[in-house]
């Protein structure tokens, strides 16, 4: 199967398999934009695009600390995941206990509270939280939101985990006043309902990425039981929901943008308020059969990843057909537009050269082969 890409931005294509156990290939576009000099203008591709991600990467263990890239070869999002890799600042650099960061998107938008570095203390009638103390810039995790796990002193091979978010800080359901003593609170919070009980229930804030293991996600992951394995298994469980690949909390999702959509972000950044315009771009994928059937679709936007402290926003496309037996009915993708003359040569049944160099290019390696094969 060839790929012709004709984007400027990284591609790629992976195979589907749907709860059915029909196929389906897709093709992934990512591009890089970086972040324009003017307020409200729109992103430009970067002179340099970051390559597709193949395996989820973390901020440290894998399955243990927080998700900073997950794999970019899902088969399908029903909605476009809206996320932010990053920390919170103080306005104008100056050091502060709380502040609210925020970012929306269009018509959506969302916002929490980070708060400084505060741990349990005992006094003579209760455990209360210490005061924040201050800060001028605060990581945003979910590693520094609320949840994590917790080991029973008397037996700590017992342990429980906050299934909204397995590896925060703050949830301490084994521990006695004695025991909180020192113990850290989170550093991000919802407003208006801060941590007060080191058992919860509170939501862990982040703008990243979920993990596969937090419950807000495995719920859509189906049922794997003994029929699962004795009568489906290698295939996905009936009850599988797509959302499961929705790499965004459920507050995080938004319908797919269609391009010019403002962005706003504040105080996630040394400027205080960064806003721009997601591009006005479609990205076409032709898919071409074996049997020179051409089917071609607009991908759809399905993920935007901010990361202002590298100066750059990643946006992703995706686009899949259905498959009658396998991949290899299809022979060509194209993603994006070739040039006309591409097009006219295709018609006609002729090899399309970009210009003289590449068509004198293929007539000497041509020769050179002759000569070797003599």
């Amino acid at each position: 199967m060839e790929l012709l890409n004709a984007t400027g931005m990284q591609a790629g294509y992976t195979l589907g398999l749907e709860p059915d156990g029909r196929e389906r290939m897709v093709v992934v576009i990512k591009g890089t934009f970086a972040l324009p000099l003017k307020e409200n203008a729109e992103l430009s591709l970067a002179p340099e695009q970051i390559p597709l991600v193949m395996a989820d990467e973390y901020e440290g263990e894998p399955g243990l600390s927080a998700v900073l890239y997950e794999s970019d070869f899902a088969y399908f999002k029903p909605r476009c995941d809206v996320l932010l890799n990053g920390q919170a600042y103080a306005p104008q650099g100056r050091e502060v206990t709380r502040l609210t960061v925020s970012m929306a998107v269009g018509s959506w938008s969302k916002s929490f509270d980070v708060v400084g570095d505060r741990w349990w203390l005992q006094n003579a009638s209760s455990v209360m939280p210490t005061a924040p103390q201050v800060f001028a810039t605060k990581p945003i995790s979910y590693a520094a939101a609320f949840g994590g796990v917790d080991a029973d002193p008397a037996n700590p091979e017992n342990q429980e985990a906050y299934p909204q978010n397995p590896i925060g800080r703050g949830y301490y359901p084994f521990a006695r006043q004695k025991d909180l003593q020192g113990k850290p609170l989170p550093t991000t919070e919802e407003s208006g309902n801060p941590v007060t009980s080191p058992v919860g229930p509170f939501n862990p804030m982040s703008f990243g990425p979920v993990g596969r293991n937090f419950s807000s996600r495995y719920k859509f992951a189906g049922t794997y039981d003994q029929d699962w394995i004795d009568n489906v298994f290698p295939f996905l469980p009936a009850d599988f929901n797509p959302l499961y690949f929705q790499v965004a909390p459920a507050d995080q999702q938004i319908a797919h943008p269609q391009g010019g959509e403002l962005v706003r972000l504040v105080n996630l950044s040394q400027a205080g308020r960064i806003s721009f315009q997601l591009p006005a771009i479609r990205v076409p994928v032709e898919f071409s059969t074996r049997k020179l059937e051409r089917t071609t679709q607009n991908a759809l936007l399905d993920t935007i990843l901010i990361e202002l402290d590298l100066g750059r926003v990643m946006l992703t496309w995706r686009a899949s057909t259905p498959l009658k037996k396998n991949m290899l009915e299809i022979a060509q993708v194209v993603a994006g537009r070739m040039s006309p003359g591409w097009y006219r040569a295709r018609e006609m049944g002729k090899t399309y050269y970009p210009s003289l160099a590449h068509l004198e290019q293929e007539t000497r390696s041509q020769a050179s082969e002759s000569e070797e094969e003599a």
